[in-house]
């Protein structure tokens, strides 16, 4: 039975050549090998999930509740553990490796993490805002302007968009599509672009 997701760490981006000689922008991502730490089913825990663990670690660097948690179910200690519901787990065992041989090149995933952090950021950056003239004694150049009416209602409404934090959230890319696969390093070479700098934490769906 196919995942219904693994984690992995981007790498960064480079650039391929197609067989038409058209350059292609990728990102490569190590994809696992990820493990079956823990199923759960409607009876036991009221729904149905499965929990991966990526990236091995040493026992040192978890806390004890984490620790015992991966002991009890027989699994080496991981540093990331991640659940899904899944609809069917009939055909996963616990302690299954999940690696990057069960996807294919052409299929599309779908790509889940944090973006760039990019602190406070003004409304011109953050918003795409327009600035102010910058001549002629005008002191309104990157001011956000009026935020609101007077009397009435006489405060700002919720959702107002202001200067604030710029990056930093979880996002997802759909519809990325598998260029390439290494299944010996684990691999993916996927067409686009992908959440956050080199080393974030990803979640890939197919």
């Amino acid at each position: 039975m196919l995942c219904l997701f693994y984690l992995g760490t981007k790498l960064g981006m480079t650039q391929i050549f197609d067989e038409n000689g058209l350059v292609i922008p990728v990102t490569i991502v190590q994809a696992g090998p990820c493990m079956i730490t823990e199923i759960k089913n409607i009876e036991k825990h009221g729904y149905s999930a499965i929990q991966i663990g990526y990236s091995e670690v040493k026992e040192s660097k978890l806390n004890k509740p984490n620790l015992g948690h991966l002991r009890k179910n027989g699994c080496p200690p991981f540093q990331y553990l991640t659940e899904t519901r899944v609809a069917d787990t009939t055909n996963l065992t616990l302690g299954q490796i999940v690696s990057v041989q069960d996807l294919s090149i052409g299929q599309k995933v779908k790509i889940s993490g944090k973006s760039i952090g990019r602190g406070f950021a003004g409304n011109q950056k953050r918003h795409n805002f327009t600035r102010g003239p910058m001549s002629h004694g005008s002191k309104n150049h990157r001011q956000p302007g009026s935020i609101g009416a007077g009397t009435t209602p006489g405060r700002v409404i919720p959702g107002k968009k202001m200067a604030g934090q710029l990056g930093n959230k979880q996002v997802s890319v759909k519809n990325l599509a598998v260029v390439h696969i290494d299944n010996e390093n684990n691999l993916l070479v996927l067409k686009g672009s992908v959440p956050g700098k080199s080393g974030n934490l990803l979640k890939i769906c197919p």
